[in-house]
């Protein structure tokens, strides 16, 4: 029974697979991805319709309110295959808000969100961070004060917050009298705003503004406390293991641009790729891209069995650390196998190098995920 079980786990995954896999074959237009390079909202909206029509937006959501649920191994192949093609925006940034959802306290605001985020009607952002380099949930400057007997006002900023640009509303994490909580926030909230700072890759990343937004009892994701952070918390490593799936895609995608380049540039009168120095490149470049899908495979499934709060976050830095690492190296490598041609804006190869540079710095990078895994290491006696 569980040999079966298995088996049909594995097939729906490779439907899933297949499915991204054909998606991304006829839809993938690198000359598209060039023209909207600078503009807002940073993905196409017609993109997001048909992530919600192929029921992508709803694969880790359960389907009391809506979605597939299934699991993380299921979301990461598709986000691997969607990496290949550069087109997973915003599909991480809006599972990252679903999880903070679900595993939140308010139970109308999930019946009221989620079902609208599954069908692309609302796209929920998670606006967390306030500085560079740091990992810490509760380094936290944005407050909640009461106002009258049961609303707050929120004022603050946040940075870095993916999809902004076509968010309806953001969850955002506060410190209030009490400890830290995450609220709702509606993106035409009077006392918000919004302004867009430009990435590697030229997609817009939010910085928000909030003064003295109001929050009603209703809009109270997690109630400010001691534990008012921990589904900001779980979400945070769920996500950092989502975008070092798309990283994956990347990868793959760059070195298979590189090894068919070596196959058929001719000097000398031989294929590049007959030359022992470049065969020795592209061998460690394979090896370093499999060790990021072993250690992929390890993380998803840390996530899919629900296992404690440790050992979670020890794989989710374990994985990003080595996935930012792996990418900027491949694909800043696969630009030097190209040699010149590589260098220019025209050739695809920057593209991949470009989305490497984004997904290596978001939510945190090698160096943050390395000592964030060394401190956990040490408090543990690990």
């Amino acid at each position: 029974m569980q040999e079966n079980t298995l088996s049909d786990a594995q097939q729906q995954i490779e439907m899933l697979r297949e499915s991204a896999a054909g998606y991304v074959g006829r839809n993938i237009d690198m000359k598209r991805l060039r023209a909207r390079r600078g503009t807002l909202p940073g993905y196409e909206a017609e993109h997001l319709r048909h992530m919600a029509e192929l029921g992508w937006l709803g694969i880790v959501v359960p389907e009391v309110y809506g979605g597939l649920g299934l699991g993380f191994a299921e979301l990461a192949v598709v986000l691997q295959e969607l990496g290949k093609g550069l087109m997973a925006d915003p599909l991480v940034p809006a599972t990252f808000a679903a999880r903070v959802l679900l595993h939140g306290d308010n139970e109308a605001l999930k019946q009221t969100l989620l079902p609208r985020l599954l069908d692309a009607s609302l796209l929920p952002c998670v606006a967390w961070q306030e500085g560079l380099g740091s990992l810490d949930t509760a380094a936290i400057e944005t407050r909640v004060e009461a106002d009258g007997a049961a609303d707050l006002l929120l004022s603050g900023a946040k940075r870095f917050v993916a999809g902004a640009a076509g968010a309806g509303g953001f969850i955002v994490s506060a410190r209030g009298a009490t400890g830290c909580g995450l609220y709702w926030i509606d993106a035409k909230a009077q006392g918000l705003t919004i302004h867009h700072e430009q990435r590697a890759d030229e997609t817009p990343s939010g910085l928000l503004q909030f003064d003295k937004v109001r929050v009603t009892p209703s809009q109270v994701v997690s109630a400010a406390s001691p534990e008012g952070l921990a589904a900001l918390e779980r979400a945070l490593d769920e996500a950092t293991v989502l975008a070092g799936a798309e990283m994956q895609g990347v990868i793959e995608a760059a070195l298979q641009m590189a090894l068919g380049y070596m196959r058929t540039r001719v000097q000398f009168g031989k294929p590049i790729g007959s030359f022992q120095a470049l065969q020795h490149k592209a061998s460690d470049l394979y090896v370093q891209q499999e060790l990021v899908r072993a250690v992929r495979d390890e993380a998803v499934h840390v996530l899919d069995v629900d296992t404690p709060t440790v050992e979670r976050v020890r794989m989710a830095s374990r994985f990003k650390a080595r996935a930012s690492d792996s990418g900027l190296r491949i694909t800043r490598e696969v630009i030097q196998l190209h040699g010149a041609i590589g260098f220019t804006d025209e050739y695809d190869a920057g593209l991949y190098l470009k989305r490497a540079l984004v997904l290596s710095a978001w939510l945190g990078n090698a160096s943050a995920h390395r000592r964030r895994f060394t401190a956990l290491q040490q408090e543990n006696g690990i």
